[in-house]
C-alpha cells in the first residue's frame, strides 16, 4: 500500500484538444485528493510501504502488464472536461549534474543491446498491472529513477503500488535484480491536475542486497532549463504492436515544438515507439551516456512517427531535487 502526502502550489488544470493514440485498456480510476493536502513546495509524494513488488513481478506478470499510456489518455480526457489555463512554465538557470553512466554508444532508430541503467518499471494502479520504461539518474541518495509522471501517478489520482524497476530487462530476465520503490515523487501539477506539461516522476528505490542502485548499474547525469531544439537520443521498451516490449529500442533526432498543442510546452523527435516506452529517457546528444533532459510522454495517431516529451524546467527540477535528497 502507499500512504500519500502532498506538497503543492496552487493549481489549475490544463486545456487540451489532443487526441492521443494510446491503448484503450486499463481500469484505474482517479482517487480523490488527500484531505490533508498542503500547499507548500510543488511536489507530491507517496511513501511505499508494500515491499512485495520484487516477488509479485514474475516473468509472466511482467510480460502481461499493460502499457501505461492508457493513463496519460485518461488524464487528457479529464482535462477536457475541466479546462483552464496554467501560468506559463517557470524557467530557471540551466543546470547540469554529471552522472556515472557507462559510456555506451547507441544506434539510431534501432534495436539496442541492454543498457545497465535503463530498464522497465512495473506497477499496479486500481488493481491493474502496468508497465513503463525508466532510467537510473544521478542523485544524493544514489537510488533515484526517472520515468513519466503517468507511470507512477494517475494524474490526477492515486500513486502506484508494487512499483519495481528492472534495469537492463531483456526477454523476461532481470540481470541486475528487481528494485522496489520506497517513495514516489511527481510535480503537483501532474498529481493534482494531470498537466502534460509536467509529465515526469521520480522514484526512490530501496537498497538491494545492501547496495545502492547507482553503485550497481550506474546513473545518468541530468540537465534542466536547457535550450530548446537540441538533438536527442531516446530509449524505451515499446510493447504495443509492432513491438513486444521484450527488448530495448531507441530513436534519435532534433527536437521541435508540438504544433498541435503548444500549451503543453513539449518537444518531439522522430520516433515510432509505442505504448510501454513511456518514461524512457531522452539524452542530449547521440548516446546513452549524456545528460538526461526529458522522458517519452505521448504521441498522436495509431502510427505516430513523433514522440513528445516534457520540457524539463524548474518545476520538474524541484521534483527531482526532492527525490534525489530523500533518505
Amino acid at each position: 500500500m502507499t500512504s500519500t502526502r502532498t506538497l503543492a502550489t496552487s493549481l489549475m488544470s490544463l486545456t487540451t484538444a489532443a487526441l492521443f493514440a494510446l491503448c484503450s485498456a486499463g481500469q484505474a480510476t482517479a482517487a480523490p485528493a488527500s484531505p490533508d493536502t498542503k500547499d507548500v513546495a510543488g511536489v507530491s509524494s507517496a511513501a511505499v510501504t508494500d515491499t512485495s513488488g520484487a516477488d509479485y513481478w514474475t516473468p509472466e506478470r511482467m510480460r502481461s502488464a499493460i502499457p501505461a499510456d492508457v493513463l496519460a489518455k485518461k488524464a487528457v480526457e479529464r482535462q477536457k472536461s475541466n479546462p483552464a489555463v496554467l501560468p506559463e512554465q517557470a524557467k530557471g538557470p540551466e543546470t547540469k549534474i554529471q552522472g556515472s553512466a557507462p559510456q555506451v554508444q547507441a544506434k539510431a532508430n534501432a534495436s539496442e543491446t541492454p543498457v545497465s541503467h535503463i530498464g522497465k518499471v512495473f506497477f499496479t494502479l486500481g488493481g491493474t498491472n502496468y508497465v513503463c520504461s525508466a532510467n537510473s539518474v544521478v542523485s544524493t541518495n544514489r537510488n533515484t529513477v526517472s520515468t513519466a509522471g503517468h507511470c507512477l501517478n494517475e494524474g490526477p489520482g492515486a500513486f502506484a503500488t508494487k512499483f519495481t524497476f528492472v534495469p537492463a530487462y531483456l526477454n523476461g530476465a532481470a540481470p541486475y535484480g528487481k528494485w522496489t520503490a520506497k517513495a514516489l515523487y511527481a510535480p503537483t501539477q501532474w498529481s493534482s491536475s494531470g498537466s502534460m506539461e509536467y509529465d515526469t516522476g521520480f522514484a526512490v528505490m530501496s537498497q538491494l542486497n545492501g547496495q545502492n542502485l547507482a553503485d550497481v548499474v550506474g546513473a545518468s547525469g541530468v540537465s534542466f532549463n536547457a535550450a530548446r531544439g537540441l538533438a536527442y537520443k531516446a530509449f524505451g521498451y515499446p510493447a504495443a504492436s509492432p513491438f513486444n516490449g521484450e527488448s530495448l529500442k531507441s530513436c534519435s533526432g532534433t527536437a521541435t515544438n508540438d504544433p498541435y498543442n503548444p500549451q503543453f510546452n513539449s518537444q518531439g523527435i522522430p520516433c515510432n515507439m509505442t505504448g510501454g516506452s513511456s518514461g524512457g529517457p531522452w539524452f542530449i546528444g547521440t548516446s546513452s551516456s549524456g545528460y538526461q533532459n526529458s522522458v517519452n510522454s505521448y504521441g498522436y495517431g495509431s502510427k505516430s512517427t513523433t514522440m513528445y516529451g516534457p520540457y524539463w524546467g524548474s518545476v520538474i527540477q524541484q521534483a527531482y531535487n526532492t527525490a534525489s535528497s530523500a533518505s
